[in-house]
């Protein structure tokens, strides 16, 4: 699927964006959808990959910790307390979609994407898990928080 990248005359929501970051299938993909977010509509957005297990990704932190060092590294939120406060509800409930009903021992390789208009954060993650190859299918999760 490809990501289609808002035109002036319409302001996607933060979530749709986030949700179309999530989705892009290249770094070039990506980068003008970004770029495009950024310019037209003072978007600011963050994207990050990550793979592992349930247990490695949720258990350990590392979903969480991915998404903050991106949030922070891209310029998406500051380190202030009560957006982090947020970023982190948002993501969280964006990986309830994720993790449910699934198998502590499946596999997962996902793509996260964020924007924020400074009022508002949408955290939106996509990809793919499996405790076998040929059991593989999609997952999409969405978080949204006031900053």
């Amino acid at each position: 699927m490809r990501a289609t990248v808002p035109t002036e005359k319409s302001k996607p929501s933060l979530e749709r964006s986030a949700l179309l970051l999530a989705m892009t299938q290249t770094r070039e993909e990506e980068e003008k959808l970004k770029r495009s977010l950024f310019e037209s509509f003072n978007l600011r957005c963050g994207v990050t990959e990550l793979g592992g297990t349930v247990a490695n990704l949720q258990h350990t932190g590392k979903l969480t910790n991915s998404v903050m060092a991106t949030a922070f590294n891209t310029g998406v939120i500051p380190k202030e307390d009560r957006k982090i406060h947020a970023l982190i509800h948002a993501t969280l409930e964006a990986s309830n979609s994720i993790f449910i009903h699934t198998n502590s021992n499946a596999s997962f390789a996902l793509k996260i994407g964020l924007t924020t208009d400074t009022e508002w954060i949408a955290v939106a993650i996509y990809g793919r898990s499996s405790l076998h190859p040929l059991l593989e299918h999609a997952r999409v999760g969405l978080g949204v928080m006031h900053l």
